[in-house]
């Protein structure tokens, strides 16, 4: 796991490239999957946490057109903290969140692949295919013909 140590004045060092890197140079890593640790660097408190919702009021502030979080669903959510038993909601969002995202590859996926497959592709595969089943077939008739017998 890569560790990131946060150090007094706000900065950010990535210990495996020996670099300092910036919010969004970690939004890259969580897009590319790369798992990574954010650190205090005097008392090695884990701020991962911090930073992330850090890159995600970022986002949020960053695209008005994008917003993720309503001031309602927000309320809602200060709302949970302040429940006597909170629910696990954790666990739902995770889990519901995991399912949205895979849906959605999918349904890129598939959109993808039936983009590939337009009206001129389809023709253009579909004149490969009969000409590679002609050239079987006459190649294999024109074989025959070189028998001795068959003339």
């Amino acid at each position: 796991m890569r560790v990131i140590r946060k150090y007094a004045n706000r900065r950010l060092y990535d210990t495996e490239q020996s670099r300092y890197v910036t919010l969004e140079d970690l939004r890259g890593l969580i897009l590319d999957e790369v798992p990574f640790r954010v650190e205090d660097a005097k008392s090695g408190e884990d701020l991962t946490r911090t930073i992330l919702l850090t890159i995600i009021i970022e986002q949020e502030q960053a695209d008005g057109d994008a917003e993720v979080f309503s001031n309602d669903l927000l309320a809602q959510f200060i709302r949970v903290y302040d429940m006597a038993q909170p629910l696990p909601l954790a666990r739902y969002l995770e889990q519901g969140t995991r399912l949205m995202l895979e849906q959605q590859k999918r349904m890129q996926d598939q959109w993808q692949q039936a983009m590939r497959h337009t009206p001129m592709e389809m023709m253009r595969e579909l004149a490969e295919e009969n000409m590679r089943f002609w050239q079987q077939n006459l190649g294999a008739t024109g074989k025959k013909s070189d028998d001795p017998e068959d003339k």
